[in-house]
């Protein structure tokens, strides 16, 4: 096995974007590929480093840019900023999915028959917002991500499986938004599933997140388990 990356550059409404392609090189011939939305910073060494994780399951891991290329919040405030815009204005953010996913489709490596996103917090979102579109994904992953629903897919259906992963302490998702999601997702005629953690607050997936006051605490045994679930549901959803 040989994890090699790249950049690749795109566009969308005039502005410049710029992900990060993982593939195991000694692979030939065509493969799945999982697009990994970033959390609220932006493309950060983080989702570099999940797609090399899921380039290493035989995939290919694309760590996607929703922000413009070189941009990356380095304080609470400045992520706010940059997520806000995008969170008040879901057609455009579901937009810049869709177009992103467009741009994976075309890349030489990837069978455009099987195209997965997952994402972490706003990232979460994205996956959820991209199945919410009833785009021809075959699944979409959400670690510790946002429920709100978007207010603009009311009515459609969707055609991927959807999984999600939450920290039922999570200060910003709170247990009635659980039900919520549950309730839309069976509306839509998803194939779903709702994975919770006791005792796991936001953000348990990133080694870094250690500020119990803001409600973001890193927990090994959650993102272990819910790591070793995705693999398995990525494998049914490429099956």
């Amino acid at each position: 096995m040989a994890v090699t990356t790249r950049a690749v550059e795109y566009a969308h409404g005039g502005k410049t974007f710029e992900g990060l392609l993982a593939v195991d090189s000694a692979k030939t011939g065509k493969r799945p590929a999982v697009l990994v939305s970033h959390a609220w910073a932006g493309r950060s060494p983080g989702e570099e480093d999940y797609a090399r994780e899921i380039a290493a399951l035989g995939y290919a891991g694309f760590a996607l840019d929703l922000y413009g290329k070189g941009v990356l919040g380095k304080t609470n405030e400045e992520c706010q900023a940059l997520m806000t815009p995008l969170v008040s204005n879901r057609p455009l953010l579901q937009e810049r999915l869709l177009n992103v996913i467009e741009v994976v489709k075309a890349l030489p490596e990837i069978d455009a028959s099987r195209i997965a996103v997952i994402g972490f917090c706003f990232g979460g979102l994205c996956a959820l917002d991209v199945a919410r579109t009833g785009a021809d994904i075959c699944g979409a992953a959400s670690f510790h991500g946002l429920f709100s629903a978007p207010g603009n897919t009311k009515g459609r259906k969707i055609k991927a499986k959807v999984i999600a992963f939450h920290g039922y302490d999570d200060p910003m998702v709170k247990p009635a938004e659980i039900v919520a999601l549950a309730d839309e997702l069976t509306e839509a005629g998803a194939d779903w599933q709702i994975h919770a953690y006791g005792g796991v607050m936001h953000a348990f997936m990133n080694p870094l997140a250690n500020d119990p006051a803001f409600g973001t605490v890193y927990n090994k045994r959650a993102a272990d388990r819910a790591w070793t679930a995705m693999t398995d549901f990525l494998a049914e959803c490429f099956a």
